[in-house]
């Protein structure tokens, strides 16, 4: 399995050409840069990586705050299979996490509240809505045409592919229960399996981090008033460390290690997908896995192309969460949910990855977005209103 070709030379000529820091300023800093000098800047850049994770850990919290305690009612008697679809992005959105959307699914199932064909549904709109974070993180770059043409291309075809995959398998799943019935099989094998519980200490440390703001906007108090603070200081904290991060990134990564990293990826998409899962496994979170890419692929230092099946492996690890939530539900329905995320994944993969001609429709697709992004700048805010918002509320509303 293989990746398609990096970008042409002419548009990495160009795209080094527009930058603010351009290929020849990098390689002259690169050139007067002793190893003190570099150690420091990549201790730099660690810090910097820590403090946009903080960030974007307190723009989900804002963002839940302002929603959240609308989610869970979302879920609650819903049957039409559109409606879930709708109520599965919505939910996830207005709590800026599909693990707690899933969890809160599988406890659901779990309990007998919702049944396992109008769950379906649900699971596939919290694919969708939870890419909305790295789509916004990549607003960081928004002054600097060339590195927000990447950024948000980057960001959005996470989007593109769920959608797509959603576009297929619901529909299949609504007309044969494919999804559902192995589920079912599945879960009949493994469901005596305990349950447990994994801490991810990196998404411990990020918690630690945005607890010291969360503790100082209490003195808002504890309603509207610190919730827009939070997310006031998480999108000040994306903006400003994005900028910080990329210049520190070309000049620590540029180079040598930029084209051995590519180099390495092109060879085997199988890899890309196996540090994806890896990754989100170890943090517990898609949104820390796709987020982190917006930087490295805003500086140039990751192709659009090689990113992608790592997007697609942070698809597949994300669905630990509602695993290990699901061991430790006593009614076997809530394994089956759970199962059902783990194979609408790996089935997305398997449809859109493998084909060469399949594989380019989200890539094209997002390099288009990104380019039209660009030039009308209002394209990304009706894009984010109408994907994450406007389309699932009217859904949830007509057919809820």
């Amino acid at each position: 399995m293989t990746v398609g070709p990096p970008a042409d030379t002419a548009t990495l000529n160009a795209d080094a050409a527009s930058s603010p820091l351009d290929a020849a300023s990098v390689a002259a800093a690169r050139e007067g840069m002793g190893a003190a000098e570099r150690a420091v800047r990549l201790a730099a850049l660690v810090a910097l990586l820590y403090v946009f994770l903080v960030g974007v850990d307190l723009l989900g919290t804002g963002i839940a705050g302002l929603g959240g305690g609308a989610a869970d009612s979302l879920f609650r008697g819903v049957a039409n299979p559109l409606a879930g679809l709708a109520v599965g992005v919505l939910a996830t959105v207005l709590v800026q996490s599909s693990s707690v959307s899933t969890a809160t699914i599988v406890a659901l199932v779990g309990s007998g509240v919702v049944t396992l064909p109008d769950a379906v549904p649900m699971i596939m709109g919290a694919n969708i809505g939870t890419t909305v974070t790295n789509t916004l993180a990549s607003l960081g770059t928004i002054r600097r045409s060339t590195e927000f043409r990447r950024a948000f291309a980057g960001a959005t075809v996470h989007d593109l592919f769920n959608l797509l995959a959603v576009a297929v398998l619901l529909p299949l799943e609504l007309l044969t229960g494919m999804l559902s019935r192995v589920a079912i099989a599945l879960a009949g094998v493994v469901g005596g399996t305990a349950g447990g519980e994994f801490d991810s200490p990196i998404k411990g440390a990020v918690g630690a981090g945005a607890g010291v703001f969360e503790r100082g906007a209490a003195v808002f108090g504890d309603g509207t008033g610190a919730t827009i603070v939070l997310l006031a200081l998480g999108l000040g904290l994306v903006f400003a460390t994005l900028v910080a991060i990329t210049r520190n990134m070309r000049l620590v990564i540029a180079g040598a290690a930029e084209r051995s990293l590519n180099a390495v990826l092109e060879r085997s998409g199988a890899l890309g997908l196996l540090v994806g899962m890896a990754v989100t496994v170890a943090v517990q979170s898609s949104s820390i896995t796709t987020s982190l890419l917006v930087p490295m692929m805003a500086a140039g230092v990751l192709t659009l192309r090689n990113a992608y099946p790592i997007t697609l492996g942070a698809n597949v690890g994300t669905t630990i969460t509602a695993l290990i939530a699901a061991l430790a539900v006593p009614q076997i329905e809530g394994l089956q949910i759970a199962l059902v995320h783990l194979l609408f994944n790996l089935c997305g993969i398997l449809l859109f990855y493998p084909v060469p001609a399949l594989r380019q429709i989200p890539i094209r697709g997002a390099e288009w977005l990104a380019e039209q992004a660009v030039h009308r700048r209002s394209t990304v805010l009706a894009y984010l209103v109408a994907v994450f918002l406007l389309i699932p509320g009217i859904g949830v509303v007509l057919l809820g």
